[in-house]
Order: structure tokens, then sequence, then C-alpha cells
């Protein structure tokens, strides 16, 4: 969609009287990304000087940030100056309008609230739309909201023309048409009809009942479509990192670097082989039970992260290793022992 356009108007003599520019291009707008539609239209109708300029500001759906307008007339007595400015604001669009008509001058502001512009498609989003109508599939009728030409708000429709075949410079070639009517309120509904070539390049662009149309000289280079690489597909593998000589070389690095350290740690701390020496003492005589339950009370009076306790604050319960000292001590036994020894 990002490119331009260029056409020429002639009239129905095949005489050249203008010409046509239309482009699309990514911009910034009040610090958003958004695409800027330029399009203008110059030219001699009966030797009169006339033309048309937008520059349109939308966001990626379409929607209008702003929008100039000019229209001009230069006619020997009475020329003719028109200018539309619509700019979004909180409140909703601002449609400015200043016309100057020989020595008469109109200005006019309005706000359209945002509720009651829903489905507005501007001058300039209207160029962008029905660019993108040739590339997607759409209905062969639908309906949205727009301006006329005195900026009422009013109906647009929107109309499929299908395809059919056009000369460009003697050759034939493939176009899509399509219609947009504006229903105005207030005059009779104005019709234009466009056509494309497949890739949306503008071929001819003609109001109906106009003796003037647009169109192109030469069959614009067409655009290729972006072909899209198919994603490539890589199957999981079970990983054997001690095939991997990378990986091992890294395994056996922190293997290392942990023992030495750990290593470190124990020179550092010569208590640790006391401490080490009573736990395993204390297993030997208490046998208990539970190795696991037994070391973590065990070691629960050296730990920094517990609230202070008497360093043998279980002795008296019945843990674990208690209850299993106290088994072993029960009467039974204890005679079943003593019958042994003698």
């Amino acid at each position: 969609l990002l490119f331009e356009d260029s056409l020429v108007s002639v009239s129905e003599q095949g005489k050249q009287l203008g010409e046509y520019k239309m482009s699309v291009e990514k911009a910034i707008k009040f610090g958003d990304p958004c695409l800027l539609v330029t399009a203008s239209s110059h030219g001699l109708i009966d030797n009169v000087p006339c033309g048309t300029s937008i520059s349109c500001y939308v966001t990626f759906n379409l929607e209008t940030i702003e929008q100039r307008q000019h229209e001009y007339v230069k006619l020997e007595n009475h020329p003719l100056d028109r200018r539309v400015d619509i700019v979004r604001c909180d409140e909703g669009l601002r449609v400015t309008k200043n016309v100057v008509q020989g020595e008469r001058k109109e200005t006019a502001s309005k706000v359209m609230p945002y509720g009651a512009m829903e489905g507005f498609i501007s001058e300039g989003a209207n160029l962008l739309l029905q660019r993108l109508l040739i590339t997607k599939i759409f209905p062969s009728f639908f309906d949205v909201l727009s301006f006329d030409s005195d900026s009422n708000l009013c109906q647009a429709s929107y109309t499929f023309l299908g395809e059919k075949s056009q000369l460009i410079g003697g050759q034939p070639v493939q176009v899509l048409g399509v219609q947009r009517v504006i229903q105005s309120m207030t005059d009779v509904p104005t019709s234009w009809q466009t056509y494309f070539l497949k890739d949306s390049h503008l071929i001819t662009r003609a109001q109906v009942g106009s003796p003037v149309i647009m169109k192109v000289l030469q069959i614009p280079e067409l655009i290729e479509p972006d072909e899209r690489i198919p994603k490539p597909d890589f199957p999981k593998r079970e990983l054997q990192w001690e095939d991997d000589l990378e990986l091992y070389s890294r395994y056996s690095e922190r293997k290392e670097a942990i023992k030495a350290d750990h290593l470190s740690y124990m020179r550092d701390h010569p208590e640790l082989s006391a401490m080490m020496s009573d736990f395993l003492q204390h297993l030997l005589l208490r046998k208990p039970a539970n190795p696991v339950q037994s070391a973590a009370e065990y070691f629960a009076s050296f730990s920094t992260r517990l609230p202070p306790q008497a360093s043998f604050i279980r002795s008296g319960s019945a843990g674990p290793a208690d209850a299993e000292g106290r088994r072993s001590n029960t009467p039974g036994r204890a005679s079943a022992a003593k019958r042994e020894a003698i």
C-alpha cells in the first residue's frame, strides 16, 4: 500500500488537461505511528484553473487523526477558495471550514462527537480504503459515514464493480472496479468510479457525468507480493550433554569450582569437623528411626534463622530418637537381655 500513483486528466476528446497524484507513506502524528495519505489534482476545465489537494493522517484502523483539504477554482471575476480542516480533539472531530468566494468570506466550526462518528471514513481515508478493498475480499455492497461537499455528515455507499478488460497504452489489462456514492442530504448523489490493478495501482478515476477522466498513460510496474519463507522445522532431540564437548567442559569446570569452594569453606571453618564427629557419634549411639528428622533437630540449635533456644531443649521431650531409646529399654526387652547375660 505504500506507493505513489500518478495519472493525467483528459477530456472526452483525449486532450490532456491536468494531473492527479496520490501516495501513502508511514508517518508519526502526535507521537503515534500512522499513515499519511496525500492526493492532489490540478488542471484546466474550460480554460479555468482548478484543483484539489488533501493531506490526511489516519490510523491503521482508518480513523482520521487530521485532514487538511483545499479546493480552488480561479474564475476571473468570482474566484473560489475553500478549505476544510478536520482535527481530532477530546470531544470528537473538530471541523473548521473557511470559504472565500469573490469578496465574501465564511468561517464555520463545529465538533462532531465520537458517538455520532462511528464508521466515519474521511476523504483521505477513503483513498486508502479503496486500495485495501482491492487486495482483500469484501462484500459487494456496504455503507459508511462520510462528509458531502458542504461538510454535512451523510451516508457513503461502496459497490464492487467486478473485473473487466481495459486498454492502457494499447495493451489490454484486467482491472477491478469500485464505485463510491455520496448520498448528500442537500444535493444530488455524487458517484465516483475507480479501477485498479490487482496490486492496488490506480488505473482510472472518474466522476459519473463529468467530461473529464483521470487515467494512467502506461502500465505501472507491478508490485510483487513478499514471498513468505516457511518456518524451518527443528525436531526436538534428546540432549546428550555427556557427548557434547562444550557442555561437558562447562560441567567439569563448574563441578571443580563448587568442590574447591566447599573445601575452602571447610578450611576456613575447622569447627565443622568437630560438629560432624559429634553428629556421627549421636547417630551411632541413639540409632534414630528417622535419621533425617533427627539431623534436623540436631543442627537446629546452630541455625541463625531460628529463635534462640536452650541447647538441650529436646533432651526431656518425647522425640523420635528418645522414643526409640525408650522402646529399647522396655521391661520385656530388659529381662531378655539379663537372661542372655546369665
